[in-house]
């Protein structure tokens, strides 16, 4: 091999790994089934482990979800995350409301009736679409990383 053959095979892996090193780690994914369909949802902010501030949670918690998934208010609405999320510990959040008993360990997490999402606790009025957040959170406490899908409902 030539010297100059050498010298743009070097240069064409230092720029290779140049591209590479712009990439950006993908965050762990959610999933939400309802009937036969399905979404995944990508973060709408991740801190990799480390709480978010204030700030950030905020900000986060007034994105709006890019993905929507149609309900029945006979589904079971089922989630999954990944393991990653599942080490830390996540909650299902709907508006500022609860939805799993306690911080769940688990890649997978069901509801019987998906129609009591839709239902307000205080008021008792019906809604025909709700954002629910998958919400992780670190050991020590705090918000690691929030995913949001739109659920609508059909019936």
């Amino acid at each position: 091999m030539t010297i100059r053959r050498s010298a743009a095979a070097v240069g064409a892996v230092a720029v290779g790994l140049l591209a590479l090193s712009a990439c950006s780690k993908p965050t762990p994914l959610a999933t939400v089934t309802a009937g036969s369909s399905s979404v995944q949802s990508e973060a709408v902010c991740y801190n990799d482990g480390k709480p978010l501030s204030q700030n950030d949670l905020k900000s986060c918690l007034a994105k709006t979800p890019s993905e929507t998934i149609k309900v029945k208010s006979t589904d079971k609405l089922h989630v999954g995350v990944d393991p990653a999320i599942a080490d830390k510990g996540w909650a299902l959040l709907t508006g500022s409301v609860q939805r799993t008993n306690v911080l769940t360990r688990q890649t997978y997490y069901s509801l019987p009736d998906a129609g009591a999402l839709f239902t307000d606790n205080q008021t008792g009025q019906r809604s025909k679409s709700v954002e629910l957040a998958v919400v992780e959170v670190a050991p020590g406490g705090g918000t690691t990383g929030l995913w949001k899908v739109k659920l609508e409902l059909t019936d």
